[in-house]
């Protein structure tokens, strides 16, 4: 079988035709043809069939070869276009090929036709494969340029050689800042830091899916942190390098913050662990102590021993509390109060803290919000901010103290871990000192870390105000560069209520007593010693060493028990629960909760829940008894 061919045949003469035909088949083609001989007749075959090849004479009455080429040029077909006449000059037959006519013979030397169309089908072939690459490309440029362009990360193309900026897309522009012709006039060493070495190819990004983290400058100057992926390429005929740069300077700052509140967490559940050993411990050493300072005389030489190791105890006992501030489960009373009235009535005691060779200025803000807050708390806070602010002026300076009300928004909120966007009341305190680094203000709210001789502070001090600040839904940052001075400013939640008035505390009348107390201890020193402090004050006490015991004890003894003083955290049973299982029996006994443990775990427990009356550890005999007495005291 011969190859198919579908061949257009303009001419005005058919046997011509025929004979065109014939060479074909004689050729080995099996053709498949149509005779045109005018411009409508051929319009109509380009459009109702597609053909192979388009064989024309080179003049007839009503047509010629060049209005038929150019038929086809409209069509916009790349068909091999083939001139056969019976008589046609050099000039005529050059004008063809220049309008696009593939080749031209003579009707007497036909036998050149087959070798003709062999070698314009194998050049048309080529050229349909070429058309369809650079579509492909045009395609694929189209693609990429909409995906380089539409990229929310910035991208640029890189030359290996000069390290220009051959393009850039919008998000580079809108991210760095440079217009698209000054990155034309830029190389990569132009968004480089100076202080930063200079780059080579090799250092501008490596060619692999690998990420390489570098620093940029902006338009504006800023210092940004980048991970950049680079992949080789041609681009315009040049040896290139396509690059994204994805901005990580906020996620490592949030990552850096994120970490540093993990460690600080951490350290506080620590702290927190601690305390309930450390409570029962220095509740036995304080307990006893009070109790020898009380049955030995004046004038003993072992009293002002014992005054000592009671005065160690008390210390300890503060360190303590301190931790437990600084972990945020600190028990503590909530007011609604104003800042600038706690500051009002510190002003006196802070010029004695200061001294004459600091000015202290205030600048109250009228009207300022109020806060819900520990007010012990918060002159705590500002003690502790104040005493940092003067040991940072070695020589004396100026401190101000400034309160406003300000609203945190969504993106300080975002910057600063553990702040809450909303309305806040500000607290912030200005040095003139020495200021503070990087490296320390990354630690400096940390626990027992400070920068003071040895013995001249214990690095509780701002960890405490953290702490603080913290339980009461605030946040604190410090401002600070060295020899610049410092601010530290205090957010506080601001609330809509009225200043709670303060309740003076009536002092109870005696400690004594003779009423039944039930107390429940698991710990043998601690249950040792409040039995001791409270018979010595007149109480009957019954002593049970779990909550089981306690049950037992209390359907034994037939009187009345007047006083449950129970450990908030025992085995099996706590002792919020212990109460509510003997006040189906004892309705009218009342409820102590003691416990070393601290604000949280007395949460969890019901104690604040069930409104028992509460007593943290350490104790001693003041502050058990009264206590005691307070909670007896008071009517059902």
């Amino acid at each position: 079988m011969g190859t198919t061919l579908k061949v257009l045949v303009a001419e005005d003469s058919e046997d011509d035709a025929l004979l065109l035909v014939r060479e074909l088949r004689r050729c080995g083609y099996q053709p498949t043809w149509e005779r045109v001989q005018d411009a409508p007749s051929m319009r109509a075959a380009l459009v109702k069939s597609t053909w192979d090849i388009v064989i024309s004479d080179s003049a007839m009455p009503e047509f010629s070869a060049s209005a038929a080429l150019a038929l086809l040029k409209e069509t916009g077909s790349d068909v091999p276009f083939i001139i056969v006449s019976g008589t046609i000059g050099e000039e005529a037959a050059v004008a063809a090929m220049r309008e696009g006519a593939s080749d031209f013979l003579l009707k007497g030397k036909l036998a050149r036709l087959s070798p003709v169309i062999a070698r314009e089908l194998r050049e048309s072939k080529v050229r349909a494969a070429r058309r369809t690459a650079e579509d492909d490309l045009r395609v694929s440029e189209a693609r990429y340029r909409i995906l380089f362009e539409s990229s929310p990360v910035p991208m640029w193309v890189l030359d290996t050689e000069t390290l220009g900026f051959l393009a850039v897309n919008e998000a580079a522009v809108r991210h760095y800042g440079f217009g698209r012709d000054e990155f034309a006039r830029m190389t990569l060493e132009d968004i480089r830091p100076k202080k930063e070495a200079p780059v080579s190819v090799a250092g501008m990004a490596p060619p692999t899916d690998e990420r390489q983290t570098t620093h940029h400058r902006r338009k504006d100057g800023s210092i940004i942190t980048v991970e950049m992926q680079a992949h080789d390429l041609v681009f315009e005929r040049r040896r290139a390098r396509l690059v994204v740069a994805n901005d990580v300077t906020e996620r490592q700052r949030l990552e850096e913050q994120l970490r540093q509140s993990q460690k600080m967490d951490a350290v506080g559940r620590l702290a927190g662990g601690v305390a309930h050993d450390f409570n029962n411990v220095l509740s036995v050493i304080l307990s006893y102590g009070e109790l020898l300072l009380h049955e030995i005389p004046p004038g003993e030489r072992i009293r002002d021993d014992i005054e000592e190791i009671r005065k160690a105890g008390n210390r300890a006992a503060e360190l303590t509390r301190q931790l437990l501030m600084f972990s945020r489960q600190q028990v503590f009373e909530a007011r609604v109060l104003d800042l600038n009235d706690v500051l009002a009535a510190m002003d006196k005691f802070l010029h004695r803290i200061l001294g004459a060779d600091v000015d202290l200025v205030s600048l109250p803000a009228q009207p300022l919000g109020r806060i819900r807050a520990d007010p012990g708390n918060i002159e705590q806070v500002i003690m502790n901010l104040v005493v940092n602010a003067r040991d940072a002026m070695p020589r004396g300076g100026k401190l101000t103290m400034e309160t406003a009300n300000i609203v945190l928004d969504d993106e300080y909120a975002r910057n600063h871990l553990g702040a809450q966007p909303g309305p806040h009341v500000m607290l912030a305190v200005s040095d003139s000192g020495v200021g503070i680094d990087k490296a320390i203000q990354a630690r400096i709210f940390e626990p027992f870390f400070t920068t003071k001789e040895k013995g001249k502070g214990t690095g509780l001090g701002l960890s405490t105000v953290f702490g603080i600040v913290q339980q009461a839904g605030g946040s604190v940052w410090v401002y600070s560069e060295p020899g610049m001075g410092s601010t530290f400013k205090v957010y506080l939640p601001r609330v809509d209520a009225a200043i709670d008035a303060v309740r003076p505390m009536q002092a109870a009348t005696t400690l004594r007593g003779s009423e039944t107390v039930l107390l429940v201890e698991d710990d043998d020193q601690v249950r040792a010693v409040a039995r001791s402090i409270l018979r010595v004050n007149g109480y009957q006490v019954i002593e049970a060493r779990s909550a089981g015991e306690a049950i037992l004890q209390s359907e034994k003894h037939k009187g009345t028990i007047h006083l449950l003083l129970t450990d908030v955290v025992m085995p099996q049973m706590g002792g919020p629960e212990l109460a509510k299982r003997l006040a189906s029996t004892r309705p009218d006994m009342k409820v102590l909760c003691t416990s070393g443990y601290t604000d949280d775990s007395i949460v969890r427990h019901g104690v604040l829940e069930e409104r028992f009356a509460y007593l943290q550890k350490p104790i001693t005999p003041e502050s058990l008894t009264t206590k005691v007495r307070e909670v007896l005291g008071e009517p059902k």
